[in-house]
């Protein structure tokens, strides 16, 4: 909790300002910079990723086939989880990791249960009683039920969850645009605490605009509501789970299991990259669908020469000049500032 809360109350700060000043015009154009940013970040995550997860052609192939799955044909998240798993799982290719002193120690599966059955209603009861004070159209049990079901799938880390979050919430619920969402990874980036943050300035923006009035005290209850949804689910993985860790690494087909997500995560990142930097460089994206394939087609008359120059700015910081997160993210927004400037658009 130490280490979330802080971050947390740091993002909901940003979260409030950028609900009530995010279309000042100054504001805008620093954004303009930190999308630019935010997009090299998350393709200096793919190439980190990349390098520890695909270690052999299996789990390229995985990699690959995730990408398609996603980026052509919209398959969701979960589904590709679930297959990337169950190829890993009957792939012979793996090896079983060394044994462990700790792998064949007897758990008790009725503290197991229990164990989980009291982490479980810990995550789901409040958000339960919720919905049943607000109603099932409320966007509040929206958020619950969102969010909870984003937990389940979040393997990888944030950024493998980003591209079905934000297509969700932009593209399902009209909670926020794509810019927005690429604002709210840049001001996440910005923050102490776990990048997975992101997701209480959705959950904020989501209550802010479609909770009614007050409209602070929705944006503020939606914000709760994402976090508990988010990080409650949380402790019970790790307690009913860190008992059986060992055991699981120390099993062929399982290690085989997590490694084809692990490798799955990789496409599914590289889509994320990819969504971004049409909406960061393009003004108009359009998604065609030919039967079962989607394709995204980007105006080329609307390519934004200045976000492609901010972009190319951010990978010499991050990828030649090795400036951190903060400091790439600080300098666009001045770069996107100085642009106008020079322009005379301010």
């Amino acid at each position: 909790m130490l280490f979330v809360l802080p971050g947390a109350f740091v993002v909901l700060a940003l979260s409030i300002a950028f609900a009530f000043y995010g279309q000042v015009p100054l504001v805008e154009i620093a954004f303009l910079g930190i999308k630019a940013a935010v997009l090299m970040i998350v393709v200096e995550a793919l190439l980190r990723v990349a390098r520890r997860a695909l270690r052999g052609p299996y789990d390229v192939a995985i990699a690959a086939a995730a990408f398609i799955a996603i980026f052509f044909f919209a398959a969701p998240f979960p589904l590709i989880i679930a297959g990337a798993a169950m190829t890993g799982f009957l792939l012979p290719h793996r090896r079983p990791a060394a044994p462990s002193q700790l792998a064949d120690s007897p758990v008790s599966l009725s503290r197991t249960l229990r164990t989980a059955a009291v982490w479980l209603a810990i995550w789901i009861v409040p958000l339960v009683l919720l919905a049943v004070l607000l109603g099932r159209t409320h966007v509040t049990t929206d958020i619950a039920l969102f969010f909870s079901k984003l937990a389940i799938v979040t393997f990888g880390g944030a950024y493998s969850v980003l591209a079905y979050m934000a297509q969700q919430a932009v593209e399902t619920y009209g909670w926020l645009s794509a810019g927005e969402m690429l604002d709210g990874l840049g001001l996440a980036e910005t923050t102490p605490g776990p990048l997975i943050l992101v997701t209480e300035f959705v959950g904020f923006l989501a209550g802010f605009r479609h909770g009614g009035e007050p409209k602070l005290a929705h944006g503020l209850l939606g914000a709760a509501v994402t976090l508990w949804a988010t990080f409650a689910p949380c402790f019970l993985w790790i307690f009913t789970g860190a008992p059986y860790v060992e055991r699981l690494g120390s099993n062929p087909r399982l290690a085989g299991a997590l490694a084809g997500v692990t490798a799955a995560v990789v496409g599914v990142i590289f889509n994320l990259s990819l969504w971004f930097a049409l909406h960061v460089l393009f003004g108009a994206v359009t998604a065609t669908w030919h039967g079962p394939l989607r394709l995204w087609t980007p105006d080329p008359a609307s390519l934004n020469v200045e976000a492609l120059t901010l972009s190319i700015f951010a990978a010499l910081l991050l990828f030649s000049l090795r400036f951190g997160i903060v400091s790439t993210l600080a300098l666009t927004a001045a770069g996107a500032l100085a642009w106008s400037l020079s322009q005379g658009a301010i």
